[in-house]
C-alpha cells in the first residue's frame, strides 16, 4: 500500500485540466432508483464537496476528505455506498446478516441522523439499513440483525459489542466509511476504530472513505494505515468556515453574559438558535434562566435519557423549541436545517471546536449568524481561534441598555431535558458521548444475552 496521497489536480496542459466537474446529479451515472430518491429529496445541484468527491468515490477510489458540516459530505458517502451496493456483486459466501457497507460515527446523534438520510436515499431500493448505538434497547438492536443488513451504521463501541457476539461479520464488507474522524480521536475511540478496520478485507479488496473537519497529522496517519492510495480532497481551500456566516465577538464579564444573551435573543430575529457551553453545569443554569424569561428552550447533555434527547431534537427541528443549549458533544452530531443563530456562550477550549460549532448555521449555501462571548475565564482562547481560522473576528461593544432585561416571566419554568424524569440512568451510554476508559477492544468481555442465539456465521 502506498503512503503517498494522490493529488486530485490534473497536470497543466493535460486533457483532464479542461474537463469541467459535474454540476448536477443527472450528470452522474447513478442507478435509476437512487436518482429517484435524490429527486424526491429535492436535490438537483451538486455542492462544492460533491463536485470534487463524487467522480472519485463513484469510480471506486479511496478518499480522505476535509469538509465542514453542511457541505453535503453525508450525502456524498451515502450515495457512494448505495451506488456501490446496487452496481456490484456481493462477496462470495456472504450471508444476509453480514453488512456490505459499514459507516462509523463518533456519536449516537450523528449515527441516527446518518441513518435517517440513508433511509431517504434507499427508499426505492431493497437495501436494508440497521443502526446501532448505546442508550437504547440492546436486545432489540441485536435481534434486528436476524432480518438482514446491507448497510450497518453505528458508534464504535456498540459495533464492537455486536461483532464480538457474532451478530455480524466484517469479512464481506465492500466499503467502510468513517465520518468525523477527528472526533474519533477526541472521544478516545481510535483504538476501537482500528480494531474494526483490521478485521475487514484488505485495503485493496474494499473501498474506504474518511471525512473529517480537519485533516490533521493523526487523521492522515489513520488514512495511510488503512486506505489504498487515498485521494486527499479539500473543498473551499483555505476557508474553514462557511461563507454565509456573519461572525462577531463581545468582550463581557461573566455575570453579564446571561443578560446580554437575553438582550440579543430579543433584539435579533432568532428563528432557531443553538447556544454552546463548555460545562453541563453552565448549560443547566443558562437553559433554566432562558425558560424563566419565556423562551422555548431545550438542553442536550449526556445526562438526558436517549428517548428524551431525540424528542428534544425533533421539537427543535420542527420549531416547537426555539433554542437548544448544548455541549460540544452535541455540536458534532446535530443535523438541523435553518439554524439562524449560533451563540458561543463560552468560547471553546479547543480552537477546532469553534469551526464545528458555528458550522451548525449557514448550511447548504444559506446564511447565518455566529456570536461569541469572551469573558474573563475563556477569553484567552480567542487568539488561538483567530489563528486557526486565519482571520480576526469582528469585535462589538456591549450596548448600554443590553443588561437591563427586566423580571422573569415565570420563576418556576425550566427547560426541556431538565425534569427529573428526563435524566438517564447512571449506567447510560458509555460509547456515544464521552471518552472511553476501557481496555483494549479485543480484551473486553462481551455482553451476554439470555435471549435467542445470534445468526450463525
Amino acid at each position: 500500500m502506498s503512503n503517498n496521497l494522490t493529488p486530485t489536480e490534473a497536470p497543466k496542459n493535460s486533457p483532464l485540466e479542461k474537463k469541467l466537474p459535474p454540476r448536477s446529479f443527472n450528470e452522474l451515472d447513478l442507478p435509476a432508483e437512487l436518482l429517484t430518491s435524490i429527486k424526491d429529496l429535492g436535490f438537483t445541484e451538486l455542492t462544492a464537496v460533491q463536485q470534487i468527491a463524487l467522480p472519485l468515490t463513484l469510480a471506486g477510489k479511496d478518499v480522505a476528505g476535509q469538509g465542514r458540516t453542511g457541505t453535503g459530505k453525508t450525502a456524498t458517502f451515502l450515495i457512494t455506498a448505495i451506488h456501490k451496493l446496487l452496481r456490484s456483486d456481493e462477496k462470495a459466501g456472504r450471508k444476509p446478516h453480514h453488512p456490505r457497507a459499514i459507516i462509523v460515527a463518533p456519536t449516537r446523534e450523528l449515527a441516527i441522523q446518518i441513518a435517517e438520510d440513508g433511509k431517504s436515499l434507499t427508499r426505492h431500493t431493497a437495501l436494508k439499513l440497521h443502526t446501532v448505538y448505546g442508550g437504547v434497547d440492546y436486545e432489540k438492536q441485536k435481534k434486528a440483525f436476524e432480518q438482514g443488513v446491507d448497510i450497518l451504521i453505528g458508534t464504535p463501541g456498540r459495533l464492537i459489542d455486536f461483532f464480538k457476539q457474532q451478530c455480524y461479520a466484517l469479512k464481506h464488507c465492500d466499503i467502510i466509511i468513517v465520518d468525523e474522524a477527528d472526533r474519533m480521536f477526541d472521544l478516545g475511540f481510535i483504538k476501537d476504530l482500528r480494531y474494526l478496520m483490521r478485521r475487514m478485507p484488505p485495503y485493496d479488496q474494499r473501498q474506504a472513505l474518511l471525512f473529517s473537519a480537519t485533516l490533521s497529522h493523526r487523521v492522515m496517519e489513520l488514512a495511510y494505515e488503512h486506505m489504498n492510495n487515498p485521494k486527499k480532497i479539500r473543498a473551499e481551500q483555505g476557508d474553514l468556515t462557511a461563507h454565509g456566516i456573519e461572525e462577531s465577538v463581545y468582550h463581557t464579564a461573566m455575570d453579564e453574559k446571561i443578560p446580554l444573551l437575553i438582550h440579543l435573543l430579543r433584539s435579533q430575529q432568532v428563528e432557531r438558535g443553538m447556544i454552546f457551553i463548555n460545562e453541563k453545569r453552565t448549560g443547566e443554569k443558562v437553559a433554566r434562566k432562558l425558560a424563566q424569561y419565556g423562551f422555548r428552550v431545550g438542553i442536550l447533555s449526556g445526562d438526558v435519557r436517549q428517548k428524551k434527547r431525540m424528542r428534544i431534537l425533533e421539537d427543535f427541528s420542527c420549531g416547537k423549541l426555539q433554542l437548544l443549549v448544548a455541549t460540544d458533544v452535541a455540536s458534532r452530531g446535530i443535523h438541523v436545517n435553518d439554524v439562524s443563530h449560533v451563540f458561543n456562550y463560552d468560547l471553546p477550549e479547543d480552537a477546532e471546536n469553534y469551526v464545528h460549532r458555528i458550522g451548525r448555521t449557514a448550511r447548504a449555501g444559506s446564511t447565518g449568524t455566529a456570536i461569541s462571548f469572551a469573558c474573563e475565564r475563556h477569553c484567552f482562547g480567542l487568539p488561538d481561534i483567530e489563528t486557526f481560522i486565519k482571520r480576526s473576528i469582528p469585535l462589538l461593544s456591549v450596548p448600554q441598555d443590553a443588561l437591563e432585561i427586566g423580571e422573569p416571566v415565570d420563576v418556576h419554568a425550566t427547560a426541556e431535558g431538565m425534569q427529573k424524569e428526563d435524566r438517564a440512568e447512571t449506567h447510560g451510554d458509555r460509547h456515544a458521548a464521552k471518552p472511553s476508559n476501557r481496555q483494549q477492544p479485543g480484551k473486553r468481555r462481551p455482553r451476554r444475552s439470555s435471549g435467542s442465539k445470534p445468526p450463525a456465521h
